[in-house]
């Protein structure tokens, strides 16, 4: 009987990591314990038949050494991917600024003070904007993709293929490499389908 109750179960072979909200302290404090635990086995205990149970304290203090192991690379990457994207929100808020911006420039008569004035202004958030992640989605001329692009005007135009981005409405943009907002865009149609075109 008391053969059973030493013996591994199952549950004690599964190695699963689950996130139980215990702090890296309680994780490192469980793995000093353990390992104080293992090394507690003299030479004369293991030569006396108590090897298993030896083998099994290591074999815990291995998979809780793994444990943190993988808690800590899981932390440190939620922890960059965290500051990467912190400021996907404010980013978010300011493209509509970006968009008056861009109306702006283009209703100004280029080269007169006031045009160059909002364009100082304007090239000064963007860059800023652009030191922190913001990409910009403005390029005409490619295959609709309906990962980046929201088609909101049609145009036949059979001189391009079809399903080809003619002109941009509205700017969309990346942060790194997630999407903020798409663009939107006019796309032709009525033109050689994308693949005969070669």
């Amino acid at each position: 009987m008391d053969d059973e109750k030493k013996k591994p179960t199952s549950e004690d072979d599964a190695y699963v990591l689950e996130d139980t909200g215990e702090s890296i302290e309680d994780i490192e404090d469980e793995m000093e314990r353990t390992a104080r635990q293992a090394v507690s086995y003299s030479p004369e205990a293991i030569s006396t038949g108590e090897s298993a149970e030896s083998m099994e304290w290591r074999d815990r203090y291995v998979r809780a050494m793994a444990d943190f192991e993988n808690f800590r690379k899981r932390s440190e990457r939620e922890k960059q991917d965290f500051f990467k994207y912190a400021l996907a929100g404010v980013m978010k808020d300011l493209l509509p600024v970006l968009d008056n911006f861009d109306r702006a420039l283009e209703h100004a008569e280029e080269g007169d003070d006031f045009h160059r004035g909002v364009f100082m202004i304007y090239k000064q958030l963007y860059d800023t904007l652009q030191k922190h992640g913001l990409r910009p989605i403005e390029e005409a001329g490619i295959p609709f993709d309906p990962k980046i692009h929201e088609g909101v005007v049609r145009e036949e135009n059979p001189s391009v293929p079809s399903q080809t981005v003619v002109a941009i409405l509205q700017k969309g943009y990346f942060l790194h490499d997630r999407l903020l907002r798409p663009a939107l865009v006019k796309v032709a149609v009525g033109g050689p389908e994308q693949d005969a075109v070669h």
